[in-house]
């Protein structure tokens, strides 16, 4: 059985798609944009080019505050970006559905005795509010934010407070477990931490990380942390 679980946290524990669909249409819907579904593949487009940048070290704000002004300008619409991307925050603040049996799974560990860890990539404020408004913080021994910590997964320097915060952490003993190979998995594998990835659509893997492990569904989690 391990000891430690580091769970990432948008669309491993957190439905993240969920939440940012209804913010960025009601962005788009106030903003008279008519073709939402159309227009939401741009900005998917977009915001996946950004946030590789940011996982490559570039600095997320100026980055992120221009998402909604490129995304608009495809369709000939010139918005104040910055606002949006406020409005949007607060919006992404408050939507937090958890993924179904995530709840069960983190009872499920907490009385099996591990210590659970969360390692986001994002906001401080938007994080720490959506994980308090799922009611999922008590399971948690400690949170880790990209925004705290100066480095986004997959640095492997988003790791090291970890290890500092629990020095008895090993590969060993631990698992890393996120959806997204490009951040949870090869942020794993750059620290030395054996992972998991989360993959319930049953995605292909076409990329070069290779993972320790794969889960379609939470009692393929519960296996792996407590065989």
């Amino acid at each position: 059985m391990k000891k430690y679980a580091i769970f990432d946290l948008d669309d491993t524990l957190l439905d993240f798609s969920r939440g940012e669909t209804e913010g960025i249409t009601q962005i788009f819907q106030e903003n008279g944009v008519t073709d939402i579904d159309s227009l939401m593949q741009t900005y998917l487009t977009i915001n996946h080019e950004i946030w590789h940048q940011i996982e490559q070290g570039a600095d997320r704000g100026p980055l992120l505050d221009t998402r909604f002004a490129r995304t608009f300008a495809t369709v000939g619409l010139s918005v104040d970006s910055i606002a949006l991307e406020r409005e949007y925050k607060a919006m992404l603040a408050h939507n937090y559905y958890t993924l179904p049996g995530a709840s069960d799974l983190l009872t499920h560990l907490k009385q099996a005795g591990l210590t659970i860890i969360v390692a986001t990539n994002g906001t401080k404020s938007v994080q720490e509010s959506r994980l308090a408004g799922a009611g999922i913080t008590p399971y948690f021994d400690q949170i880790f934010i990209s925004e705290d910590l100066g480095y986004d997964k997959p640095d492997q320097r988003f790791f090291a407070p970890i290890f500092t915060a629990y020095p008895q952490l090993t590969r060993d003993n631990a698992l890393m477990i996120g959806d997204s190979l490009r951040s949870d998995i090869l942020g794993a594998r750059n620290a030395g931490l054996d992972n998991v990835w989360y993959n319930p659509q049953h995605l292909t893997n076409t990329s070069a990380v290779v993972p320790t492990y794969e889960a379609h569904d939470f009692s393929d989690l519960a296996r792996l942390l407590l065989a």
